[in-house]
Parts: structure tokens; C-alpha cells; sequence
């Protein structure tokens, strides 16, 4: 069975949680630890960067589905065909601090292109909406990627909010904009949509809450310096990700 039927069964009890490692993460211990900590919680993915050692490292150290991020084709087709792995387009914010800023098309044409390259459908493939494009434009580009057969689309939002600290408040604010991103988005188009970028074991239940179908979460994990801290955290959250399925099943 391939690794990703795992995540699509979590998908669709909307508890999906994809543990990001970073785009450009290519520490092969750094990546190991959170790889590790992602398995032992029984999170639903890994997100790792497209470095061959790294993706090789992860394929070897876990059983969990596995998603390759880069905004390059050619990276993401090359990755395809090392192993059973999931795409991600996406992953942006390590590239907003580099100056670099995504648009609309510029993602339709790597999602084209990507495909294009990699010519197989049973790849999985995540696009990532740009959060600072106005949600009429990320509206309009989720339904040109459902057009496309992409899988999976997920939301950002920490790039804009402007948060001033990092307590509970702060936690809040910065995912406000992403978890309003996945009520729109999800209100519009059927493929299933991950709230990501800012999200923490705060705010998690309010992404779950707003529709989404699945939540990635990195730097409340990636940043952590120990592979029990990272464990603690993941755990908490996969926690909160089976609370909502359960409820989802008590309501049903």
C-alpha cells in the first residue's frame, strides 16, 4: 500500500497533521529529529526540502507519507523518483525572508509544469495559496488547481500578520489570517485544504474548526532543540487533530 492512503484516510476524518521539517531545511540531524518526533507522535506526514540525502534519510527512518517541498519542477520530478513520496508546492515563508514573493501565476505555472515533469497521477501534489494575494486571487487560483487535479491545497497566512509577541495572543493573530483563508477557500472549491504557516497546539482546533481537512505545522516544532520537546509538542497537537475526529463522527 503506498504511504500517502494513510494521509488521504486522515484527510477524510479531517485530522490530517503534517509535521513540517522546512524548505530549507538541509540539516540531514536537524531533519532526522523532527522525522523521528513526527513518527513517534503518529502525526499523518513529514515535510522535508528536496535534498536527496534528506529525502533518502526520511524514506529510510519512517514509515509515515512523505512530502517533498520545493517551488522548482525539475526538484520536486527528481524527488518523485527516489520513492513513494508526496509533492508540495509550496512553503513560502522560508522564501519571504530571502525577498522572494510568489504570484498567482507564477504557481499555476509550477503546478503546470510539475506535472508535466513528473506525468504520473498517482503522485500526490499540495499547492500552497500565496497568503498575501487578495482572497478574490486565491479563491480564483484554488479553482484553476482543482481544474488541474491537484490533491490538496494549503493556506498561509503568517507572512502578513503583523504579531508583536509570542504569547497567547500573539499565537492568535498570527494564525487569524490563514485560518480565515480556510474558510474561504474551502467554502469555494472541494478538494480538501490544510491550514498551515503560524499554527501551534493553541490554534490548531480553531484551524480544524474553520474547515479545514488537515493542519501543517513547523516552526512551533522545527524550532525546538530536543527530540522529546519536538515529541511533547507533535503529540499535543495530533491529539487535538483526533478530538475533532471524533467529533466529527459523534455529529454524523
Amino acid at each position: 500500500m503506498s504511504r500517502i492512503e494513510l494521509f488521504k484516510q486522515h484527510l477524510n476524518q479531517k485530522c490530517a497533521v503534517k509535521v513540517i521539517s522546512g524548505i530549507n531545511n538541509f540539516d540531514i540531524e536537524k531533519a532526522k529529529m523532527i522525522v523521528k518526533a513526527a513518527t513517534i507522535a503518529k502525526a499523518s506526514a513529514i515535510d522535508v526540502s528536496a535534498d536527496e540525502k534528506i529525502i533518502k534519510m526520511a524514506l529510510k527512518t519512517t514509515n509515515l507519507p512523505i512530502f517533498v517541498s520545493s517551488i522548482d519542477p525539475s526538484e520536486l520530478a527528481n524527488a518523485a523518483k527516489l520513492g513513494d513520496v508526496a509533492v508540495e508546492i509550496g512553503n513560502y515563508d522560508a522564501l519571504y525572508k530571502l525577498g522572494k514573493i510568489m504570484d498567482a501565476g507564477q504557481i499555476l505555472e509550477i503546478t503546470k509544469k510539475t506535472k508535466e515533469l513528473i506525468n504520473d497521477k498517482s503522485v500526490f501534489m499540495s499547492v500552497t495559496i500565496p497568503g498575501h494575494i487578495t482572497i478574490e486571487e486565491q479563491i480564483k487560483l484554488a479553482k484553476e488547481l482543482e481544474r488541474l487535479d491537484v490533491d490538496l491545497i494549503q493556506t498561509e497566512g503568517a507572512c502578513v500578520a503583523n504579531v508583536q509577541n509570542n504569547n497567547t495572543r500573539g499565537l492568535i493573530e498570527m494564525a487569524t489570517v490563514s485560518i480565515a483563508n480556510t474558510i474561504e477557500l474551502s467554502r469555494n472549491v472541494e478538494i480538501p485544504v490544510m491550514t498551515a504557516s503560524g499554527l501551534t497546539a493553541v490554534t490548531a482546533s480553531m484551524a480544524f474548526a474553520a474547515g479545514a481537512s488537515a493542519i501543517g505545522v513547523g516552526s512551533c516544532i522545527n524550532k525546538l532543540n530536543s527530540l522529546l520537546e519536538m515529541t511533547a509538542t507533535a503529540t499535543q497537537i495530533v491529539k487535538i487533530a483526533q478530538k475533532n475526529k471524533k467529533k466529527i463522527l459523534q455529529a454524523v
